[in-house]
Formats: structure tokens, C-alpha cells, sequence
């Protein structure tokens, strides 16, 4: 039989049944309470239920220092996973029990994420994590009867893919205003490979093989080995390189060279700004503005395509995974496109 009462504003739903445990939940509407009443006794009824005990007693804050403490640590983006488990701690659902979050709470959360300046992608995945959270939750941790929420909501609509291309000067400009020459080095080497920022910074000595004029990335992104052939260009800036102790190319973590990247674009703004002001001339609006590091793997990608080779050539040196993404990060001039239709 089930009992409700109001404890602090919340409705407490308990049920007894002769042979069961004392089973109880707090929500917040006595609606809830009275539905979910009504589903416990139909699986007892039915010789279904299972017991929510554990995911009842578990709050998601405590679910993720436990998902930090055991599953981050198999994971490859260690530290920015713990960041973003760490954050989701921080929102008011993370007080919420594992049972009680249902597919509702986590759609107020996905809103309040984006109304919070929160990305598209940002939120996708804050989705993800929390959606495996409940996966191991459920297959791991024993907590049996639980539901995945984070299925049963719509995810935010990717935006569509940038189509930024370098103008002319701005390689060199940036090159020219980069606070060290290991950072200018990293800008014109990736524009040489179209390798990502995780790629360069992981890279080690024992990967590159001058002789052959490869670097060999045994994880990428894509969870596949990758061997990226190098330009005459890009063997003669790692021949150039003085070799580090610790065995690292560039010596540099994976945020620090994007907020490098993020510092020499803002100094080679504002010296072309200045420039353009004692010429009496104006700024054009769109140089040096919104560029990203990763807009250097989009450029070279680009320019493999422009250089003559075909699609499936491109794909190996870059290693997008499948044509749909590759189409996605090649956007070809078509003044150039123009020139060899000649």
C-alpha cells in the first residue's frame, strides 16, 4: 500500500508490501509521487521490481566522483574529462538522487547550460559524459531498474561547420607575433600536416622518422594509428628544432598552445591595426577576427585538395574518418578552382 506525505515542500511517496522492503521517494509534485507509487506496485504485482534502492540513496555528484575515480582514469582526455565531471558538479541537479533525475530535469539542464553561454558541442558533451555515467551506473555499479535520462532528450543542433580560411598575411603575421619560436614553429607545421592540437602536442621523438619523412600518431581522435607524411617544409622545420630531454617535439600541452594561439592573433591584430593608423588607411574588418587554432587544420586540408590530390589521399594524411567530416573542413577557393579551369 502506498502512503504520501508532505515533507518541506516535497511529497513522499512510501510503499509497504508484505515480503518487500520499505520502499520511499521524494519528488516534487504529488502527481510524480502518485505515478510513480502506482509503477512500483504494478512491478511488485507483476514479479518485475526490482529495487532502486542504491540509485535512490546516490545523488549524481556523488555518482561522479566516483565515475572520476574510476572511469576517467582509462580515458585519454584525463584532465579536461575531470574538469568537465568537476563542473557538472556545480549545477543544482547534481544535487538530485540518480532515480529521482528523470529525462525533464536533464532537458532543464541542457537549457540553462545553453542560456548560460554554454556551446552546442559544449553541451553535447556535459550530455555524453553524463549519459555514460548512467550507462556504468547501470551495467557496473549494480544499480539495476535505473533508466538512462539523457536518452530520452533531444541533444542541441550542432552548428554548421566553419568555413574560416586563412586570408593572405595573416600565417605570417601571426608567425611574426608569436611569443616564442616553439609557437611559431607548432602554427607552420600544422598548417604543413593539418594535424590536431592533441596530435602535436602528444608527439615525441620516437615518432618522427626523418628519413622516411613520416610522424606516426599510434592514438588519434579516431582511436586508429595514423601515419602523416611530411613536407619538405615540414622536415625542415623539425630538423631545426633543438631535441628536448624529456623526449618531446614541442613541449607544450594541448590548452596551453591554443590560449598561445589565442595571444598571438590578438598582438597581430592590434600591430595591423596600428599600422593601418599611421598609413591613414582602414582596417579590413575581417583580418586576424575569429581565427582559431583548429581553422589551421581546416586550411590545410584545404590546401592538400588544392595542391592535386584527391579525396581518398587527403583522408590518409589527415585522417578524418569518414567524407561526410572531411567535406565538412575543406572549403576551396574558387578563385583558385577558377585558375586551373584554364
Amino acid at each position: 500500500m502506498a502512503y504520501f506525505r508532505k515533507r518541506s515542500g516535497a511529497w513522499e511517496a512510501s510503499i509497504e508490501k508484505k515480503g518487500f522492503p520499505r520502499i520511499s521517494r521524494t519528488f516534487d509534485t504529488k502527481g510524480e509521487a502518485e505515478a510513480w507509487a502506482a509503477t512500483v506496485e504494478s512491478e511488485i504485482g507483476r514479479g518485475v521490481f526490482v529495487s532502486r534502492k542504491e540509485s535512490e540513496n546516490t545523488t549524481l555528484a556523488e555518482a561522479l566522483d566516483r565515475y572520476i575515480s574510476e572511469i576517467l582514469p582509462h580515458k585519454k582526455q584525463l584532465r579536461r574529462e575531470t574538469n568537465r565531471a568537476n563542473a557538472l558538479k556545480r549545477w543544482p541537479i547534481s544535487k538530485r538522487s540518480l532515480a529521482q533525475i528523470q529525462g525533464k530535469d536533464i532537458a532543464a539542464f541542457r537549457d540553462e547550460r545553453i542560456k548560460s553561454g554554454g556551446s552546442a558541442n559544449t553541451v553535447r558533451l556535459d550530455l555524453a559524459l553524463l549519459s555514460h555515467l548512467f550507462t556504468i551506473a547501470v551495467k557496473e555499479w549494480g544499480m539495476a531498474g535505473l533508466i538512462n535520462p539523457v536518452m530520452q532528450i533531444r541533444k542541441p543542433k550542432l552548428p554548421r561547420g566553419r568555413d574560416r580560411r586563412l586570408l593572405q598575411g595573416e600565417l605570417e603575421r601571426i608567425v611574426a607575433a608569436s611569443e616564442s619560436p616553439v609557437l611559431s614553429d607548432i602554427v607552420r607545421f600544422a598548417i604543413e600536416t593539418g594535424m590536431r592540437r592533441g596530435e602535436l602536442a602528444g608527439m615525441t621523438w620516437e615518432m618522427v622518422d626523418l628519413k622516411k619523412r613520416t610522424v606516426t600518431i599510434l592514438e588519434t581522435k579516431n582511436g586508429e594509428k595514423r601515419v602523416v607524411p611530411l613536407s619538405t617544409e615540414a622536415v625542415r622545420i623539425l630538423s631545426g628544432l633543438i631535441r628536448r630531454i624529456d623526449g618531446e617535439v614541442w613541449g607544450m600541452e594541448p590548452d596551453s598552445i591554443t590560449q598561445a594561439f589565442v595571444r598571438a592573433v590578438s598582438r597581430a591584430r592590434d600591430s595591423y591595426k596600428k599600422e593601418c593608423a599611421e598609413k591613414g588607411e582602414k582596417p579590413d574588418p575581417s583580418f586576424l577576427v575569429d581565427l582559431t587554432f583548429h581553422d589551421l587544420r581546416h586550411e590545410a586540408t584545404s590546401r592538400l585538395f588544392e595542391k592535386g590530390f584527391d579525396t581518398m589521399e587527403v583522408r590518409t594524411i589527415t585522417g578524418h574518418k569518414t567524407l561526410q567530416m572531411l567535406a565538412r573542413y575543406t572549403h576551396l577557393r574558387a578563385e583558385d578552382l577558377a585558375e586551373r579551369m584554364k
